[in-house]
């Protein structure tokens, strides 16, 4: 990942806050005796996304007008990233102007997450990857891997307007299996389906996906 290291920090950052604030909001539900309760004050709970959005302020006025030079700017961007992943795991929430954590909308805020990680991952390795690999061989094969790596990059794209976000993933490392998705039906609440499909394919659609449980990170409040 030479010459990549700042994008190789915040996307590592990123998903370690993500993880690390979903894993402690699914044990502050389950009502761990051992685990830290909600932040309050003055009987106002502080939602995480708060101190997220401190961090992205913070550490992006240093990055953006400080600009210093190594190890603080790894820093900034390292609070960068957590900050992101706070905020982003509430992302439904500032969407809505309400707590719709444990709620159906509460989805977006994954789905929001996905996003961001593709792009970053893409940053990371994604096209360019594939032109790296390339750029000590014949011209001919240059265009054929960048014709690949855009490929899997468009796929990628289409697979999260389906909400197939696994297999949108998948594409960016082998392209080819996200063909398979891109091209079958999307789930009927997916922004394809309700930019694309008539009401007739939104219906296939249901049937073919109503025997598919929803990701277990989004499941509702008691």
């Amino acid at each position: 990942m030479h010459g990549h290291e700042d994008e190789l920090l915040f996307f590592v950052s990123f998903l370690a806050s993500f993880g690390f604030i979903r894993t402690s909001a699914h044990l502050i539900r389950a009502q761990v005796k051992w685990w830290p309760g909600n932040v309050e004050v003055g009987g106002t709970h502080i939602h995480h996304l708060v101190w997220g959005i401190l961090l992205i302020l913070v550490c992006g006025y240093i990055g953006a007008v400080e600009r210093p030079d190594a190890p603080w700017r790894h820093i900034a961007i390292v609070g960068f990233g957590i900050g992101t992943g706070l905020t982003m795991d509430e992302f439904a929430l500032w969407l809505n102007l309400r707590d719709v954590y444990w709620a159906k909308e509460g989805r977006r805020s994954i789905d929001a997450v996905i996003v961001v990680a593709i792009l970053a991952g893409l940053a990371v390795t994604g096209l360019r990857l594939w032109v790296d690999a390339a750029e000590d061989v014949e011209a001919e094969v240059v265009t054929v891997v960048g014709v690949i790596g855009l490929l899997g990059f468009v796929c990628a794209v289409v697979n999260a307007a389906k909400e197939k976000f696994g297999m949108a993933l998948l594409s960016i490392v082998i392209p080819v299996i996200g063909i398979v998705g891109a091209v079958r039906l999307a789930r009927p609440t997916s922004l394809w389906a309700r930019a694309f499909y008539s009401k007739a394919k939104i219906d296939r659609a249901g049937e073919r996906f109503a025997h598919k449980p929803a990701s277990s990170l989004s499941r509702r409040r008691p």
